[in-house]
């Protein structure tokens, strides 16, 4: 597709709350992030079968969260290559299970990290407080500027959240 990339996709929908509760479709959007790939490529880089790779990327799909990127003429054949359709997710409500898989799959890309930064932290905030550090987050990820293809990625994981044992202010 020669269609440009959105920045943000807003998390909203069932079929997208639906699609990131599994931990495997997570492990499908980091590899897509690398840029278009085929079924064989995504269930080789895996180590998962290509049926496996099928319905869990039909499942992205029905979500609009992954689309039809081209296709390639091979061997009698045609490859279809798919990408994320969506440059980094944006939510505010996130359901527990969905949370799970979301963190379950950070913590699988974690693991391959000889020196990952993991910070966290409890800290008493005023609602202006915490609205302007949820901002200053939000646009220190929004405005990090990507480096070349050729460069490593690396994952940015930021949440704010207030803790369940708080008391609301009244």
């Amino acid at each position: 597709m020669t269609d440009e990339i959105p920045e943000a996709l807003q998390v909203r929908t069932p079929a997208q709350f639906k699609a990131l509760a599994h931990p495997f479709r997570h492990r499908l959007l980091f590899a897509l992030g690398s840029g278009p790939a085929t079924i064989s490529q995504l269930a080789t880089g895996l180590g998962t079968a290509k049926g496996t790779v099928a319905h869990h990327l039909k499942v992205l799909t029905e979500a609009g969260m992954v689309r039809p990127a081209h296709t390639r003429q091979v061997r009698g054949g045609t490859e279809q290559y798919h990408e994320r359709s969506y440059r980094r997710l944006v939510g505010e409500t996130v359901d527990s299970e969905t949370t799970a898989a979301m963190l379950g799959a950070v913590a699988d890309e974690l693991a391959g990290d000889p020196d990952p930064l993991l910070h966290l932290r409890h800290l008493r905030l005023t609602p202006e407080q915490a609205h302007r550090l949820r901002a200053t987050l939000d646009d220190l990820v929004g405005d990090a500027e990507e480096a070349a293809p050729d460069q490593p990625r690396y994952g940015v994981l930021v949440a704010l959240y207030r803790r369940h044992d708080t008391p609301s202010p009244t």
